[in-house]
């Protein structure tokens, strides 16, 4: 019997051999290209640089014009470069669709895009046979100086790891907005109004980290952890890379928040959906300074590692004790979603 995959990302070593057997084209102005790990592609424009990237939002309805510039956006940073020109294809559900829906998904649009100097500038907006809920696609287009953009294969043997925020943001707010029905019976309301404003605090836009990074200096490769949560978006790093990670699990920084959600549903935060935070490898000469710069901007950021030599693999040291960092097949959260 053929696999049969679980919704989510591709596994990561599945998408690799797809991308290494059907990437496609040959011309030498794309400087990154589609691969694991990499955020969004880069096409050469002489002194500039184009930035592209595409991601789709199927959570968070109530939000999710406005949640989907924000992610988008945030992958376009990751390469270094700033967002700027956006475009979204809008599927809406069949029997569902208001005048009342149709206007809250473009204010939430226009809202992000005004956060961020981007501007709305196309897309395609329909009525899609088979939906229960809008689901938009979006295209995020940035750009940098041609010697300015960073990516995930970048990142070099004695770097140190930086992390922003906190993991499992976006898994806090997805949580609380989903399952607040259920949730008001364990947890306050108080409670679970601050979990759905994880969306904007510490908020998901990951825009500023990136900026103060490299503005500061010695960065060499950034990623944004979405599905599989920090631990796949850490391997995906290395395998864009081509090396070893050594992760210090005690360092980890998980916010009350997420860490009462995660223990109430049993899902493991390394694993949780993880927009919100920003992952980057900075030579150690900047590493303070990166730190420090991101405080005074009242941005958290702690240091959870060192890039290695390959052989070293990718390995986390907890409580003294080193193991294998852990893998997910798919992200944790959809524990909670598998039943519906």
């Amino acid at each position: 019997m053929d696999k049969i995959y679980p919704v989510g990302k591709l596994p990561t070593e599945d998408l690799d051999r797809i991308l290494q057997t059907y990437a496609s084209g040959t011309d030498d102005r794309v400087l990154v290209g589609p691969g694991v790990g990499q955020d969004a592609a880069v096409i050469s424009f002489g002194a500039q640089v184009l930035v592209a990237k595409t991601d789709p939002i199927t959570f968070a309805t109530d939000q999710i014009g406005w949640y989907a510039v924000h992610i988008n956006a945030n992958d376009i940073a990751a390469m270094g470069a700033v967002p700027k020109w956006f475009l979204a294809t809008i599927l809406l559900p069949e029997g569902k669709t208001t005048p009342v829906m149709i206007d809250q998904i473009f204010a939430g649009l226009s809202e992000a895009c005004d956060e961020l100097k981007i501007t709305l500038c196309g897309g395609h907006t329909e009525v899609t046979h088979g939906l229960d809920r809008p689901v938009i696609v979006g295209q995020m287009l940035g750009e940098a100086a041609s010697d300015q953009f960073v990516s995930a294969g970048d990142a070099q043997i004695g770097d140190q790891i930086i992390l922003t925020k906190g993991i499992a943001i976006e898994a806090t707010a997805l949580i609380a907005i989903e399952k607040s029905d259920t949730l008001k019976n364990t947890f306050s309301e108080d409670f679970l109004d601050t979990c759905r404003q994880y969306l904007k605090y510490p908020g998901l836009s990951v825009v500023k980290d990136a900026h103060i990074a490299m503005e500061t200096g010695g960065v060499h490769a950034m990623h944004d952890p979405t599905e599989g949560g920090l631990a796949t978006g850490l391997r995906e790093i290395a395998m864009a890379a081509k090396v070893g990670l050594l992760i210090e699990g005690d360092q980890l920084p998980v916010l009350p928040e997420p860490d009462a959600l995660c223990r109430h549903y049993h899902l493991d935060p390394m694993g949780t959906i993880a927009s919100g935070a920003l992952v980057m490898t900075v030579d150690s000469a900047y590493s303070s300074q990166i730190i420090n710069r991101l405080a005074a901007a009242d941005i958290s950021a702690t240091v959870i590692g060192l890039v290695q030599p390959p052989e070293f693999g990718l390995q986390i040291r907890r409580r003294g004790t080193l193991g294998p960092l852990p893998t997910f097949n798919r992200d944790e959260i959809g524990k909670i979603f598998e039943a519906e």
